[in-house]
């Protein structure tokens, strides 16, 4: 079952999330944990005794959530975590569920998106950049994926402008 991840449990959080993430899809420690007194901000866990095993860090917004990371620790693998997470999510989530993948570039990214697939979500073909996510991190080419059917362009547009905005500090105007 998910519980909500507080300051105490954000440690084994971020030692997962390095574990799981390049760098440039990452905030540095400090940045990180500072997210945690955003009202919009929440990460559910799965624990082991007192340990985080899998997490998912998602923004709640008033017309999507956005599974910003997710991850599960390499000795729990290939048991179906990530997807008991997602429909956790699903239960939890107001509508619907967006998050960030690779390119289908790479026998990993591949994977990763027939999971998602497999799991409801709908990839989108609009041409996506996440801006970079820190000082001094690099913007990455992803796409977005999502639940509730593939996104239409005007749908897309106010997404990326709402990540934009309020997950990388991107003013557009």
């Amino acid at each position: 079952m998910l519980t909500l991840c507080n300051f105490h449990d954000f440690d084994q959080v971020f030692a997962l999330m390095e574990k799981s993430f390049p760098e440039d899809e990452r905030r540095p420690f400090a940045e990180q944990k500072a997210l945690l007194g955003n009202p919009v901000y929440k990460i559910y866990g799965l624990r082991e005794a007192q340990t985080v095993i899998a997490f998912a860090a998602v923004y709640q917004f008033d017309t999507f959530m956005f599974v910003e990371h997710l991850a599960v620790a390499p000795s729990h693998r290939n048991k179906g975590l990530g997807a008991l997470i997602l429909q956790e999510l699903g239960k939890i989530a107001k509508n619907r569920i967006c998050l960030e993948v690779e390119p289908p570039e790479t026998e990993i990214a591949t994977r990763r998106i027939g999971f998602y697939r497999r799991n409801g979500f709908h990839l989108c073909p609009c041409p996506y950049v996440q801006p970079a996510i820190s000082k001094g991190r690099t913007p990455v080419p992803l796409q977005i994926m999502s639940t509730n059917g593939v996104l239409g362009e005007a749908e897309f547009e106010a997404i990326r402008k709402t990540l934009y905005e309020k997950v990388y500090g991107v003013n557009e105007t």
